[in-house]
């Protein structure tokens, strides 16, 4: 059987951020190198899912992995609406998105740590943002998995579409005297780390990138389905 991967990622006008993409791919390709790996976008920037599939027709299945931090439209939507529009709805099999994945916090926690983060800082998570409550769920859930590896409570904070706003959070928090410090909860640079970066903590992260840890959780939740039954046919794997 020939497979392919086709990693979706949401796109960006920022350089930097498209970048971080495309390192991802490759990253991911060398830890598959029996796999053929491909890239493509949702929105704002090529190259589009319909661009890319006319290539994986021809592979006998295309495993799909949304490298979302959290399942919002993008991923509940958008991204079948795309491989319907493309023909490949019932040959492509889509995994979960990134989310709360354990390799991610770790990534994020290392992120941090880089930045300078000391023990007893008053620490906030900070998310893209989304109106969609499974999205908020899995942010909510990345926090207090970041919670746990730091051993300190961790706040969750939105740069759009949801409260509280980081920028308001920080200054919140920062009424008892303490260091705010706030992880990044971002795949790469872009519009949203820029404004992590202006809302006003003692210390931010950079994005999670092409952390060891983010190129895990690609492999893992491609793994993963093909370990999946197909059809719910037990004698399929």
């Amino acid at each position: 059987m020939t497979r392919a991967l086709l990693l979706v990622a949401h796109g960006t006008r920022a350089a930097a951020g498209a970048a971080v993409s495309r390192r991802l791919a490759a990253e991911v390709a060398c830890r598959l190198p029996d796999t053929v790996v491909r890239l493509a976008f949702c929105d704002v920037s090529g190259p589009f899912m319909g661009q890319v599939m006319p290539e994986l027709q021809k592979y006998s299945e295309v495993i799909v992995v949304p490298v979302f931090l959290a399942p919002g439209y993008h991923v509940r939507i958008d991204l079948p609406e795309q491989l319907e529009a493309a023909g490949m709805a019932d040959r492509a099999r889509v995994t979960p998105a990134l989310g709360a994945h354990p390799r991610l916090v770790a990534s994020a926690e290392d992120r941090l740590r880089e930045a300078g983060w000391r023990p007893g800082d008053t620490t906030v998570l900070a998310a893209a943002g989304s109106r969609d409550p499974e999205a908020g769920g899995a942010v909510r859930a990345a926090a207090r998995a970041l919670g746990r590896r730091l051993g300190c409570p961790v706040r969750v904070g939105y740069l759009t579409s949801a409260e509280p706003r980081v920028s308001a959070l920080v200054e919140e928090l920062r009424t008892d005297g303490r260091r705010v410090a706030a992880a990044s909860w971002l795949l790469a640079p872009g519009v949203f780390q820029g404004w992590l970066d202006g809302a006003g903590a003692d210390v931010t992260a950079a994005p999670l990138g092409v952390h060891a840890g983010v190129v895990d959780a690609v492999v893992t939740r491609y793994r993963a389905e093909l370990r999946r039954p197909l059809h719910g046919d037990p004698e399929v794997a």
